[in-house]
């Protein structure tokens, strides 16, 4: 062969390796676009219309060191702020869900009912040890399944569907806490008053998966839980700690279990006009630090904090991050003579 019908023939298979490296990266920009776009469309065409009313969580202590939990993901209308419903994935209902209180080395039997008509859900709890290829897969459509475990660290932990996009399932609702009270209890039990839990959670654009990866929440709230029957409890709604505020004596020592589970901001938790005296991060009594003014947790991250109220008045707490804060990530501690509400008006920031 010539040289020259050498050059030609190589010339010629460049332009066919050029016309396929083109060809390939359209191919695979389309699929690219295409999962994109199939990730809201997942989310919003099978569950157009969809609302399931809130199903209770069943907690049964079958013995001293073991009991069943069975919570439900479900489809539920929450409104987030006053006037705007956000069609929420849900544990029960709730978002965040119902906070679950158990002891110190007990022996967890969790079943996950998932009555979403579309989607696959699952439970990641970060109380416990577990190997999460088989203890926290995905439970499909109109399915349940089973899985056992123990909770053998105290703490305050988070529990969110582990399902992909994690992001998404959290970001839409699918979160929440779990205590496991220390056998010892903590060294400042005796001391305290009243208790409470407050949770930090985002809010994006109904099922907006850009602002969810870029960080662009629409809200950030605070909420109660109950912690026994007849407690406040509230979802994580704009307003929802001001509108019902907790309360105290004058006198009280307060402790609050607080839990930020994101699933993208960073909360500055800071109670104005007092000081915590004593901080447990993440829940755990050997993690134990004195006189701060403000805890810094990450998405997921926990602590125990508790703090002294000395005369009436309105205490608010904050993410003392306040672009977070004029997003809705505030509250108010009420404190009266008796503890009772008085209907007098509240202090915010």
């Amino acid at each position: 062969m010539s040289r020259r019908k050498l050059a030609i023939s190589l010339a010629a298979c460049l332009i066919i390796l050029s016309l396929f490296f083109v060809l390939n990266l359209a191919v695979n920009k389309t699929k690219n676009v295409k999962a994109k776009s199939n990730l809201t469309s997942q989310a919003n065409e099978p569950q157009k219309g969809v609302y399931q009313k809130p199903t209770p969580i069943k907690i049964a202590r079958i013995g001293e060191h073991e009991l069943n939990i069975e919570m439900t993901a479900q489809i539920t209308n929450i409104e987030i702020n006053k006037g705007e419903k956000y069609q929420a994935w849900t544990f029960n209902g709730q978002a965040p869900g119902p906070a679950i209180v158990v002891n110190q080395g007990d022996t967890i039997h969790f079943t996950l009912k998932n009555i979403d008509p579309s989607m696959p859900h699952s439970m990641d709890m970060h109380a416990v040890h577990a190997t999460p290829s088989k203890d926290f897969v995905d439970v499909m459509p109109n399915k349940s399944g089973s899985f056992t475990y123990t909770a053998d660290n105290p703490g305050v932990f988070m529990y969110h569907c582990g399902t992909n996009p994690v992001l998404m399932h959290i970001a839409n609702g699918m979160h929440g806490m779990i205590i496991v009270k220390p056998t010892t209890g903590y060294p400042t039990d005796s001391q305290v008053d009243r208790e409470y839990v407050v949770i930090q959670n985002e809010w994006y654009k109904q099922n907006n998966f850009n602002d969810m990866k870029n960080n662009k929440p629409k809200y950030v709230v605070f909420s109660t839980k109950a912690l026994k029957d007849g407690d406040l409890n509230t979802n994580g709604t704009v307003g929802a700690l001001i509108n019902h505020p907790l309360l105290a004596k004058a006198g009280d020592r307060v402790r609050f279990y607080v839990l930020n589970v994101g699933p993208n901001e960073t909360s500055s938790f800071h109670v104005v006009g007092t000081q915590f005296d004593d901080v447990y991060l993440d829940g755990n009594p050997f993690n134990h630090l004195k006189g701060m003014q403000t805890v810094l947790l990450g998405a997921s991250g926990s602590a125990v904090v508790e703090f002294t109220v000395n005369d009436k008045g309105s205490y608010p707490f904050v993410n003392h991050q306040f672009n977070d804060a004029t997003k809705g990530a505030s509250g108010v501690l009420k404190v009266t003579k008796d503890g009772n509400d008085d209907g007098s008006m509240v202090m915010t920031h």
